[in-house]
């Protein structure tokens, strides 16, 4: 397949992720990554696995219907490395009554068994303004 319909694939995938987050289906946002071992990074720390991520959103997410708010991706960048791996990095916004969140994703999607998944996800969230930083040691 040419470069462009692999990445029209890559973005379906992210398109799918983010309805699902909406709709408060954390299962279904799960589905776009690989499992169970992806490698998901966020808070400078590795999540366990597609099951720790999974409990990870549910905990800090899940507390009652659209207390998940509501997910946006944007500024969406991939580059092709391989026939089946491409570097996805984007700008996300997450506006909830908990705290809004922004930042950016940096993303290894892998194609296995033909179709495009999340092998590796880093996040970056953007401190606000005037937050102080951790002391460091």
């Amino acid at each position: 397949m040419s470069d462009t319909i692999e990445k029209e694939a890559i973005r379906a995938v992210i398109a799918t992720m983010q309805a699902a987050w909406n709709r408060g289906d954390f299962h279904g946002y799960m589905a776009g990554f690989a499992n169970p071992d992806v490698i998901f990074v966020s808070r400078g720390r590795i999540q366990k696995d597609w099951q720790g991520t999974l409990d990870h959103y549910i905990a800090d997410y899940g507390g009652g219907p659209g207390s998940q708010g509501e997910l946006a991706f944007s500024n969406i960048r991939i580059e092709m490395l391989a026939p089946d791996a491409a570097q996805l990095i984007s700008d996300y916004k997450l506006v909830r009554a908990a705290g809004n969140q922004t930042g950016v994703n940096t993303r290894l999607m892998r194609k296995r068994d033909d179709r495009w998944v999340i092998a590796l996800n880093h996040v970056s969230q953007i401190e606000p303004a005037g937050a102080k930083a951790p002391a460091r040691d």
